[in-house]
């Protein structure tokens, strides 16, 4: 294995001192442009990085930033981290990303973590078994900036980025209601996460705004995934009173939907279905999927904003945001139905 490049090895290639070399690196203003230029030039010649241990522990900064998601395999959470990184990388700093895979332990497993890693601050989606958050305030705590991002929790007092949730519920229904659908029924999930607990109450208020019943047998709790969109599905289908229109807790959900459906000969939009997140398959499907739109590259870029205003401050939480993004229905033929 070669030796890493020092500061000492450039120092002796270009026969100047040590100190010398480190301000040059450093951008120390009483430094000569010829002598910043020829120890630049050595450091690129002999391949030399900074030990940014060594930076990070004199300025206590790691420019590194933790973030949590449920799944990197959604194309939401994807790209709202493609976002962030986007955001932040003029700003030097990099992002350690850490899956909790829906699980609150493995959450907590990561906080834990990204805070011995010394990271700068820390965003976070939370898992649907997340109740208990004193793991999150212990980063609020150590006076380390933490962003919550789409699924929140209200008791945390830290800056958020999400959806207006009820108005996304609300639309969904909506928009059925406006294609001519009348039985309009609700699979979502168990836990009790904020924004689906708001798309819920969307729902039921968009229904009696429009003189429809809420009927209790048509919302269905349980998971979120295929498989639980296939299950929703197929207990809705069987019941005596079948609904005409399906709203999915998210496109993963949907698509187990759309799969049972074909299965009994209902396919869509025959009996309507729409979801959420607007994830990259929806658009490929067949038939391909109505969803409401939760703008995730514009989640991810006011994270990113909102962390360069904390760090900024002596005291990240000094000026608290609470940012809420509006929804849009992104029609497809999964909702095609015209009204009579």
């Amino acid at each position: 294995m070669s030796k890493k490049t020092t500061i000492y090895d450039i120092a002796k290639e270009l026969n100047i001192t040590v100190s010398t070399v480190s301000r040059a690196l450093s951008g120390f203003p009483a430094i000569s442009d010829t002598t910043r230029k020829a120890v630049e030039d050595m450091a690129r010649k002999l391949n030399y990085s900074p030990n940014r241990l060594a930076s990070a522990l004199k300025s206590g900064k790691t420019h590194i930033i933790g973030v949590i998601v449920p799944s990197v395999q959604a194309h939401f959470f994807a790209s709202i981290i493609h976002c962030i990184e986007d955001g932040l990388k003029d700003s030097g700093y990099r992002v350690i990303i850490y899956q909790s895979n829906e699980s609150v332990e493995n959450e907590i497993n990561g906080v834990k973590t990204l805070l011995e890693a010394q990271v700068d601050g820390i965003m976070a989606s939370m898992s649907l078994e997340t109740v208990d958050i004193a793991h999150f305030a212990e980063i609020t705590k150590q006076n380390k900036p933490l962003i919550l991002f789409d699924r929140v929790n209200a008791d945390l007092k830290v800056p958020t980025i999400t959806l207006d949730d009820f108005k996304a519920g609300y639309m969904a229904t909506q928009h059925l209601i406006d294609r001519g659908y009348k039985k309009i029924a609700f699979v979502t999930t168990i836990h009790q996460i904020k924004i689906f607990n708001d798309r819920l109450e969307g729902y039921k208020a968009a229904l009696k705004d429009n003189g429809f019943p809420v009927i209790e047998d048509h919302i269905i709790f349980g998971g979120l995934s295929i498989k639980d969109g296939r299950f929703g599905a197929g207990r809705l289908m069987r019941s005596r009173n079948k609904p005409d229109a399906i709203i999915a807790g998210d496109d993963f959900t949907a698509l187990g939907v759309i799969k049972k459906l074909k299965e009994v000969d209902e396919t869509p939009p025959e009996v309507g279905v729409i979801g959420f997140a607007n994830e990259a398959f929806s658009a490929y499907i067949t038939p391909n999927l109505s969803t409401i739109d939760q703008h995730a590259p514009q989640m991810g870029k006011e994270c990113a904003k909102m962390f360069l205003k904390m760090i900024s401050q002596d005291n990240p939480y000094a000026d608290m945001e609470h940012i809420v993004l509006d929804p849009a229905v992104v029609e497809r033929e999964s909702t095609n139905k015209r009204s009579e």
